[in-house]
């Protein structure tokens, strides 16, 4: 992945070539490779790299930062101070621009049930058709860059610039159509994420970065091994509309049904109703079994994930969009769940179709999911710690009503 050379630019050079990398380095002194990772990822030179480049090149830190689109907040201010002036000279392109991106290609309607319409086409041109401040919750898994090919032979090896470029422009629709005190979602790597906050920051309302620990790549030499993928949480506005996250039960033994966490003293003082959501999801699996996965060679999200993020953000009749349908999950619990929904889909849509041909799997794994939550220890693990004398809260409680019986006698 490169970027559009905007470093050898800001140095006055066409291409970004070995003979302009040999010729910088010659004037220099900057070995060539580190040129090339300055420009290659879009990387501000800084220390004495900066200097001799500013000293030899006779420009300044602030062409660096304007041509390569890194403000700090001094260059932000300048550039505030003097937007009438600015303005006048980038509207007539700016409008042009937008003008060129706001003309949508028809779309298919694909499927259509009691509570949504999932659409045959790209999503920037679905998007385009839904209103200002309509929907209630948005989730979006997006291709990760990653070069897979898609039947749709859809380019999932794009140039950084424009893999971003490309994700700005439908989280742009996102927050548009979003209602004040609605949530979105995004899905995706870290490193796609933490350049994509930055861009959500000065539109919407930061709540959590949630990190779902998902062990299932190989270790990569000289990096920490990658066990996390990132859910971006933020909400327009100053409050959600809805935040109800469902509570967990304690973590015991599958074969004893002991704890596997030591409680000691805090035992007493334990919700019944179970135990608060945090931003680390340990409890996500992988979708591997033949039963639940849907699309063959592909990763998938567990109905666990939009389970989970349509029960702590909607209500039922609230409306969900999701512009990335894939297998559909998204689709399949907002209907279950009975909230209205809005997707799109620019490959074949034959097994969402198909998914929702034999919904009642989906219910039947949802019940058995559902029914482990928002108590400390569902009813069939409960039994089976009475049977082995283990603690409840009822025990607990019991004991303790016994305690201040005898120190009140």
């Amino acid at each position: 992945m490169s970027y559009s050379d905007q470093f050898i630019k800001t140095l006055g050079k066409g291409d970004s070539n070995f003979k302009t990398y040999n010729e910088i380095s010659k004037k220099t002194s900057i070995p060539v490779e580190r040129l090339k990772y300055y420009n290659q990822r879009n990387i501000m030179p800084s220390g004495n790299d900066l200097m001799i480049l500013c000293d030899v090149y006779n420009i300044t830190q602030l062409h660096f930062q304007l041509n390569m689109g890194h403000m700090d907040m001094d260059t932000l201010e300048l550039i505030q101070r003097n937007a009438s002036l600015l303005y006048d000279k980038l509207s007539l392109s700016f409008k042009e621009n937008k003008e060129r991106s706001s003309i949508a290609k028809k779309t298919t309607l694909a499927l259509q049930t009691d509570n949504g319409r999932l659409y045959h086409g790209n999503c920037l041109d679905v998007s385009k058709e839904i209103q200002n401040d309509t929907v209630d919750m948005i989730f979006a898994d997006p291709p990760f860059n990653l070069d897979k090919l898609y039947p749709s032979k859809m380019d999932d090896n794009l140039k950084e610039e424009e893999y971003i470029k490309w994700t700005h422009q439908w989280l742009d629709e996102c927050v548009r159509m979003l209602k004040p005190g609605g949530s979105l979602f995004l899905w995706n790597l870290p490193i796609w994420n933490s350049k994509m906050a930055n861009f959500l920051h000065g539109r919407l309302n930061f709540k959590h970065w949630i990190a779902v620990d998902m062990k299932n790549n190989m270790p990569i030499q000289g990096r920490l091994y990658p066990s996390h993928y990132s859910l971006l949480y933020f909400i327009k506005g100053e409050k959600a509309n809805t935040f109800e996250p469902d509570r967990l039960a304690a973590q015991t033994c599958p074969k004893c049904f002991g704890d596997l966490k030591d409680y000691g003293g805090y035992k007493s003082k334990m919700n019944p109703l179970g135990i608060n959501l945090t931003d680390v999801w340990y409890d996500i699996p992988l979708v591997r079994h033949k039963k639940y996965k849907k699309r063959n060679g592909a990763n998938e999200l567990s109905i666990k994930v939009l389970d989970r993020v349509i029960e702590m953000a909607t209500k039922e009749g609230d409306l969900i969009f999701d512009p990335f349908g894939g297998s559909g999950t998204t689709y399949v619990m907002a209907e279950i769940k009975n909230r209205k929904w809005i997707g799109s889909e620019i490959d074949d849509c034959v097994i969402i179709k198909e998914r929702f041909g034999n919904i009642t799997e989906d219910k039947e794994h949802l019940i058995n999911i559902r029914g482990k939550l928002n108590s400390l220890f569902p009813s069939t693990i409960k039994k089976e710690r009475e049977k082995r004398g283990l603690w409840t809260v009822e025990s607990i409680r019991d004991k303790n009503k016994e305690s201040e019986k005898d120190n009140n006698t």
